[in-house]
């Protein structure tokens, strides 16, 4: 069975952001032609402040939680004087050399947005584009993130007075709301959270700063012995089971215990959750910056109720509640997302839509920036005819054998449903590649 991409027909790549313009790089790279939309005004995606298009999480002193060693394009290196952990413009800007050092800018299609994107029976894409306008293609690259698609809880009620946002709009302590002498409740422990936390907490900001922890996390540090920590990750090769138990003694020793802090008991081991990764967390609770309270029970007026019973007069809530994993513009009923769960093959591929590539909708650990990178190699070798997919049956049996890999561990989660370990991922993928190849006719 070939997946080539057909005569005459091109790739559609939705979305500019470090995941479109990866992909478009390495489909210029092996002579594919291939169009791509980006709905803001330049690239970057999570990744341009103030994006115009209003998708954009990124805040004013957000910070990778990667390490630059770790981020790196493998053909376009970071600066060398980049610190260990850069600030978002830096990637932003990194970001906008690479796509003008590889001539990709010229093929992007600004300020247009994929509306609407159907499939026919002879399995041509029939793509409707925010101008109006509707293009066939061969195949279609989805790279739209998964971090913009805001989810905020409603079952706490809406009797609440003050003010509140979700984290994907919280941009400093000034904007878009004025965070001074007001308490404020950050509903969720994950690494924005953490961040928001950290600076809203400040003396001169927030009158008082509380933290809702529905449950116990693990907050890992970003250094480990004087070395950014994710330096120090197992290597593929190991087994995992034995990497995940070295790398738990070596954090728990670093660390201590999350009670210690103030924070609630974790009721799961150290690399069974998505991290939460703060420099400056656990400092804030050690000096009372932060009060930690348990989940919430009810919005009461002027203030907030929770499970233990206690209640806390509130002027502002940010809920950091996550997102939710959507795809606006493919409305046919087998796409459809569940439960946050969307099983791919490969993290790819949809059994039964063989030229529909989804791209960087994966949480890897511990990099972010080039796993799209190495999945732009197995979407050009597939389009290229040089590497064969497996039938529909036998990619239904992987991904259920990749998901008990990547995902046994986890709690059971929204959280977790695209969870991988970058290392072990890659490695599989370039197994695969091997496996599979076509040999030239």
């Amino acid at each position: 069975m070939s997946d080539a991409l057909p005569a005459n027909m091109k790739v559609c790549i939705v979305g500019a952001g470090c995941s479109g313009f990866t992909t478009a790089k390495r489909l210029k790279d092996f002579g594919i032609a291939y169009e791509q939309f980006e709905m803001s005004d330049n690239i970057g995606g999570n990744w341009y402040h103030k994006n115009p298009n209003g998708k954009s999480a990124c805040y004013q002193s957000l910070h990778i939680d990667t390490s630059k060693f770790r981020l790196a394009f493998e053909d376009f290196p970071v600066p060398d004087d980049w610190p260990d952990f850069p600030h978002h413009s830096q990637l932003f800007d990194y970001f906008n050399d690479y796509v003008d050092h590889f001539g990709l800018r010229d093929n992007i299609t600004f300020n247009t947005a994929v509306e609407d994107a159907r499939r026919d029976d002879e399995g041509v894409w029939h793509v409707t584009l925010s101008s109006g306008e509707t293009r066939q293609y061969g195949a279609l690259v989805v790279a739209n993130g998964h971090h913009w698609d805001a989810k905020t809880p409603r079952e706490y009620g809406d009797n609440f007075d003050g003010i509140q946002m979700h984290s994907h709009d919280y941009d400093s302590p000034f904007e878009p709301h004025d965070l001074r002498g007001k308490n404020v409740l950050v509903v969720g422990v994950g690494n924005s959270a953490m961040d928001i936390a950290s600076e809203v907490s400040q003396r001169p900001i927030a009158k008082k700063c509380f933290i809702s922890a529905r449950r116990g996390v693990w907050v890992l540090p970003k250094y480990l012995n004087g070395e950014p920590a994710d330096k120090s990750v197992m290597p593929a090769w190991m087994p995992q089971a034995i990497g995940r138990k070295l790398g738990q003694i070596v954090i728990k020793k670093a660390i201590g215990n999350m009670e210690d802090y103030g924070l609630p008991k974790p009721d799961h081991e150290v690399l069974t959750a998505h991290p939460s990764v703060s420099g400056e967390f656990l400092t804030r609770l050690g000096c009372g910056d932060v009060t930690v309270k348990g989940g919430l029970e009810s919005l009461d007026g002027d203030g907030v109720r929770f499970a233990d019973g206690s209640r806390e007069e509130i002027d502002v809530i940010i809920w950091a509640t996550g997102y939710r994993i959507s795809f606006p513009f493919l409305q046919q009923n087998s796409l459809a997302v569940e439960d946050n769960k969307f099983p791919l093959y490969r993290r790819m591929v949809r059994p039964g839509w063989r030229n529909l590539f989804f791209v960087g909708l994966a949480q890897p650990l511990p990099t972010l920036v080039n796993l799209a990178e190495q999945q732009s190699k197995f979407i050009a070798n597939v389009l290229a005819g040089n590497y064969a997919m497996p039938d529909d049956a036998a990619m239904e049996k992987t991904i259920i054998a990749d998901e008990k890999v990547y995902l046994g561990h986890y709690y059971d989660s929204e959280r977790h449903t695209i969870q991988i370990d970058f290392n072990k991922y890659v490695s599989d993928l370039k197994k695969e590649l091997r496996g599979n190849w076509i040999a030239a006719e």
